[in-house]
């Protein structure tokens, strides 16, 4: 197949080797489709000209935004915060056996919480948790 479509071109630096496919066609100009033939050499002179992009315009995520609010969603405070996460809505329990956080959570349908440290001590420990506010 190389030798096939080997073929050598006449270039601006001389002549160069390369791999072409010609289609003959009557009437017309013939198809040519090459590959190689350019000279590896670098050009000093060349102006380079990129295009500028588009600026893009991401939203934050919602969990990124509740983050950056610093304030805890259980008690208003506004302070140095953290996440509560559960793996799965259902692992919150049912209704009226959850403790105040899993019921916050359930009514807000989200598997995380953003907590002041006070209030995430409370979910883990044994300390009684106080009224949550939605």
């Amino acid at each position: 197949m190389a030798r096939k479509y080997t073929a050598t071109i006449e270039t601006p630096h001389g002549p160069r080797k390369c791999f072409e496919a010609r289609v003959e066609r009557t009437g017309r100009k013939p198809l040519v489709g090459r590959f190689g033939g350019i000279p590896l050499r670098r050009d000093k002179k060349t102006v380079i000209t990129d295009r500028r992009l588009a600026p893009v315009n991401t939203r934050r995520k919602e969990l990124v935004t509740r983050l950056l609010a610093g304030r805890c969603e259980a008690c208003g405070r506004v302070d140095e915060v953290e996440v509560h996460h559960v793996a799965k809505l259902a692992d919150l329990g049912r209704p009226g056996i959850r403790p105040p956080w899993a019921d916050l959570m359930a009514a807000r349908h989200r598997k995380s919480l953003v907590v002041c440290g006070s209030c995430h001590t409370d979910i883990h420990g044994k300390r009684s948790v106080p009224a949550l506010a939605e």
